[in-house]
């Protein structure tokens, strides 16, 4: 480690005065972070950072460069001596979204970059939309809107987030030992308006992300100031409505403050109405001092209730006992809450240096009501589970960056952070009930103390076309649980430490194609009640990942990617929340090939689409017994976009999610599904009319199935089969918004 130090200290020290530096800004001479600068005569290239600055190293005269950023004119220039001499000042031009002002550099995630254009032409219109801007990722919902949704990704069924690392401007999303499931994101309270980009990776490549990240992370981060105030009034089928406000406070150079705010209620398509309602409220201030230096403070409260019809089984839908939509306990549903205090602060240091501190404490509760199994357990008064907590989180990160250090030829980039999260979570409960009224027995009960503490160093060496980003992180953990159903004080205490290293290798050969090779061991931690279960052993199951990628742009608006990536899984516990055992599952091994494109047809035509094959088995079991129940094998999602065509814009898209596995010997299969959406919309003045339409040609599809085991009240023996939750039909939905 000392010999790294050196080499960094002697990079500060070489500091070349051909350097060509510089600021770039918008009109409103608001800087912008990662424009990228590409130097097309040499391959060699750099981004500005949070201030909008930048340092391209040692450019030769008449060398051509070009300035580029999603929603800004591209701008060209030519070196001579004066830009050399003084810094380079650049003001971009805002433009519509394009992909010819993408210019693949060798940045480790530019497929992110790329996919960003998706999200400018197709902003997320609901809270289930979000997840689904990342190619390949698919979601599903089982409990009546409230419940967090079903991931599916590269191969994982994620249940609600155990592969998948998922966080809020810094904040993390998942949940550790949560009462339902371990990883539990529930992205319910953000407003989909107030999102400003959705950066996301696969694979185990990335050294400021932590626990879960395994198959991927999803990061969100939220607008700082918003263009215009709007109010947004939406209505449809099921007795659905929908108000958002958002409202800008405060819009001055150096301050920035908003308030956003929504209410969500429908009923849904289900015979027994869902009664759910969601309020969401957020507020956001933004400070930015005469040196540049940043504070923003974001303050949150989410809160909702819902009933539930829960998963049918298909034989009581034969049998003519209840319809698509009915329910076999309609007394399923629940209730959560979230309230958050977020505080990011970036401070400007010497030599091309910030120090990033992200602060954040969370108040949740929760309170959920299933019934998978009907009468399996309890012949007389069924098997309705309670699953019930009540937590505080508190983190904190920081994280020293020093971009632009110039090295030879090269550069360096470099991130070392520290940080810590902590979970208390008291009277974390599973418990057998009737009609959500009655407890009949307590299964457990108890308390859940949690840290995780972590450092990390990441780096990126840019030499001509190549980047080498070499990183280490090393995570800290420490399990406590007090079980409150013993007679006696019951207090169990685990410790572990994770050591996570990457190795990421970039090369362009021009600005329009990227080749890359990521290796990297991530990890997902076990529930506390699994630690301490099993003594502290095979607590932290690693992931071992490869991906052989490429990105090509063969003409400016056409932007063509592929990866090879293969995944391997450490042996892990299971924590079954919904009926409070441990379950062992094996290694297990991921192979599979990514393919996407995107072409922007024309000004106002995008076309996109992503498909995704996978092959997942376990490893320890004999052949034809080795399936893993529920892992996606063939995804697919695309569309259409249009884009401010005489004020009307819109997409047209689908998602197509193949058959699969539900059990372990492939006897029981999940059929797939092909929907499609549409929406459009028409602006005119300040006012902008919009139609949505969910499953536009309403097929029947299956939103998200499981094979269990149940029994019915007029059965003699239980029957194991699929058992589902419809996916929406038809729905049709109206909005108006109003900016000022």
């Amino acid at each position: 480690m000392k010999y790294i130090y050196m080499v960094l200290l002697l990079c500060t020290l070489h500091v070349s005065a051909q350097n060509l530096t510089g600021t770039i800004t918008d009109r409103d001479k608001h800087a912008l972070e990662n424009v990228n600068i590409y130097n097309l005569s040499k391959g060699s290239h750099t981004h500005t950072d949070a201030n909008g600055t930048f340092v391209l190293p040692a450019p030769r005269l008449q060398d051509s460069l070009v300035i580029s950023r999603l929603g800004f004119k591209t701008y060209y220039l030519v070196v001579d001596q004066d830009l050399l001499s003084e810094p380079l000042v650049v003001e971009l031009e805002e433009a519509s979204t394009s992909l010819d002002q993408v210019v693949l550099t060798a940045e480790v995630n530019s497929l992110s970059t790329v996919v960003a254009v998706d999200l400018k032409l197709n902003p997320v219109k609901s809270s289930q939309e979000i997840l689904r801007k990342v190619p390949g990722l698919f979601i599903g919902q089982h409990a009546g809107g409230g419940k967090a949704e079903q991931i599916f990704l590269r191969g994982f069924d994620i249940d609600h987030g155990t592969d998948v690392a998922i966080s809020v401007d810094g904040m993390p999303v998942n949940m550790v030992s949560h009462a339902h499931g371990q990883g539990y994101a529930d992205l319910h309270f953000v407003i989909p308006e107030t999102i400003e980009n959705i950066d996301f990776g696969k694979g185990a490549y990335y050294a400021d992300k932590g626990n879960f990240n395994t198959a991927g992370y999803v990061d969100l981060r939220l607008k700082e100031h918003l263009d215009a105030s709007s109010i947004s009034v939406e209505a449809g089928q099921f007795n659905t409505s929908r108000l958002t406000g958002l409202f800008n406070l405060v819009d001055e150079q150096n301050h920035t403050a908003y308030l956003a705010s929504e209410m969500y209620l429908t009923d849904g398509p289900f015979d027994s109405p869902q009664n759910f309602n969601r309020f969401n409220v957020l507020g956001k201030y933004t400070y930015t001092n005469p040196n540049k230096d940043k504070l923003t403070l974001t303050a949150s409260h989410f809160q909702s209730k819902w009933d539930a019809s829960g998963q049918i089984p298909q034989r009581a839908i034969d049998q003519g006992l209840i319809g698509r939509f009915g329910a076999i306990d309609d007394t399923e549903g629940g209730q959560t809450s979230r309230t958050n205090i977020n505080l990011n602060h970036l401070k400007n240091l010497e030599h091309n240096a910030v120090l990033k501190t992200n602060a954040f404490v969370s108040k949740y509760d929760f309170e959920l009501y299933s019934n998978f199994t009907f009468f399996l357990e309890d012949p007389v008064n069924g098997d309705q589970i309670k699953q019930q907590e009540d937590r505080f989180i508190a983190g904190l990160q920081s994280v020293y960056e020093r971009r632009h250090v110039t090295l030879g030829s090269g550069s360096l980039e470099y991130q070392a952070g520290v940080g810590f999260r902590y979970d208390n979570v008291d009277d974390m409960s599973l418990s057998h009930t009737l009609n959500r009224q009655t407890t009949l027995d307590r299964i457990a009960l108890g308390d859940v103390d949690e840290l995780n503490a972590f450092a990390f160093l990441n780096t990126e060496f840019k030499t001509g076309k190549f980047t080498f980003n070499p990183a280490v992180r090393l995570d800290y953990f420490k399990f406590d649980y007090y079980n409150k159903l013993t007679e006696t004080y019951d207090n169990k205490s685990e410790s572990k430490v994770a050591f996570s290293p990457k190795f990421n290798t970039i090369f362009s050969p021009t600005q329009n194609w990227q080749l890359s090779l990521k290796t990297g061991i991530g990890f997902h931690s076990n529930d506390t009640r699994v630690v301490v279960a099993n003594s502290g052993e095979d607590i932290l199951p690693a992931a071992y990942s490869v991906d052989l990628g490429t990105i090509v742009k063969p003409i400016d608006r056409l932007a063509l990617n592929a990866t090879l990536w293969t995944l391997f899984l450490d042996q892990e516990f299971v924590y079954v929340g919904d009926a409070g055992i441990v379950e062992p599952s094996g290694k297990s091994r991921r192979m599979g090939v990514e393919v996407g494109a995107r072409y922007q047809l024309l000004d106002w035509l995008y076309v996109y689409g992503d498909a995704n094959y996978t092959y997942a088995r376990s490893t320890e079991e004999a052949d034809g017994e080795d399936y893993i129940p529920l892992a996606p094998k063939f995804t697919s999602a695309g569309g259409l976009s249009v884009d401010n065509l005489n004020g009307f814009s819109g997409t047209l898209g689908y998602r197509w999610l193949g058959d699969r596995a539900a059990n372990e010997d492939n006897s029981i299969v999940a059929a797939g599904y092909f929907v499609t959406d549409f929406n459009v919309n028409y602006t005119i003045k300040n006012w902008t009319l919009g139609v949505i339409v969910e499953n536009l040609f309403d097929v029947d599809w299956n939103e998200t199935q499981f094979a269990t085991e149940s029994r019915l009240f007029n059965e003699p023996a239980p029957v194991e089969e699929i058992h589902f939750t419809p996916g929406t039909p038809f729905y049709l939905r109206g909005k108006i918004t109003y900016r000022f």
